[in-house]
Order: C-alpha cells, then sequence, then structure tokens
C-alpha cells in the first residue's frame, strides 16, 4: 500500500506537533511572549532535525533562539519520551522569517492597491462631464 510521505517526512510532522506541544508548556518560564513552531525538517537518516519557529514580537528573537540552543538537548530527550524512535534526531532551532517577509509583501500590495484606487479616482474626477456638457448631451 503506498503512501503519501515518506518516513522522515511523517517523523518531522511528528515531532513539529511534539515541540510544539513542549514549548507551549515550557516557554513561560523563558519569559517570551509567544513562539510558533512553523516547520521542521528531518534528514532522511533521521540523524538531524531543523526546526523553524517565529516569534511575536521582533525583539525577542534573539533571546529566543539563545534560549531555545540552551534548551535543544532537554527538548531531545523530552522527545524521546514521548516518540518511539531508535534514536532522536538532534534539534536545531532556525527563525524562521518568512512570516514578517509575508507581512511585508503585504504592506506593499496594500500601498500600490491603495495608490492605484487613488489614481482611478483622479481619473474619474478628471473624465466627468461639466455642467454644461452634460446639458448638451442629454438635448
Amino acid at each position: 500500500m503506498p503512501q503519501g510521505f515518506s518516513r522522515h517526512q511523517r517523523v518531522a510532522e511528528q515531532i513539529r506537533r511534539e515541540i510544539a506541544d513542549l514549548l507551549r508548556e515550557e516557554i513561560r518560564q523563558a519569559g517570551i511572549s509567544l513562539l510558533t513552531v512553523t516547520d521542521c525538517e528531518v534528514t532522511r537518516d533521521l540523524g538531524y532535525a531543523k526546526i523553524f519557529y517565529s516569534v511575536l514580537n521582533s525583539s525577542e528573537r534573539e533571546r529566543a533562539q539563545a534560549w531555545l540552543d540552551s534548551a535543544a538537548g532537554f527538548l531531545r530527550t523530552e522527545l524521546a519520551h514521548r516518540m518511539r524512535l531508535r534514536s532522536v534526531p538532534r534539534l536545531t532551532f532556525q527563525f524562521d522569517a518568512s512570516i514578517e517577509r509575508g507581512m511585508q509583501m503585504d504592506a506593499l500590495i496594500s500601498a500600490v492597491r491603495k495608490q492605484d484606487d487613488e489614481h482611478v479616482q483622479t481619473d474619474d474626477a478628471d473624465d466627468s462631464p461639466s455642467g454644461d456638457q452634460a446639458d448638451r448631451k442629454t438635448s
């Protein structure tokens, strides 16, 4: 029976869920407002897992990275208790800037749309007939 995902992809998704759950429990102690696990990539040999995260407040990014790096061993141990794997991958954490880039792109698109709408409104105002021309067209 063929499966849609290879084993390392299924393990990556399970690690992402488990790490997110562990962080939800442990993050309060670190004093970080909101940290979200966005993705996880695991090597084919299941030796290493790269976990991508984002933080709500960009000023907490460096503190979050330092805390995650220091907690990697603890998180790996907790992962070993929760998952049935022969060996648990080594964890590395990497900030995921895609959400920030997406918000910047959205702001740029909104600005262009607003500028375009203003341009269309001024063109419509220039194209509207004056009172004398409107009277002549109706006669």
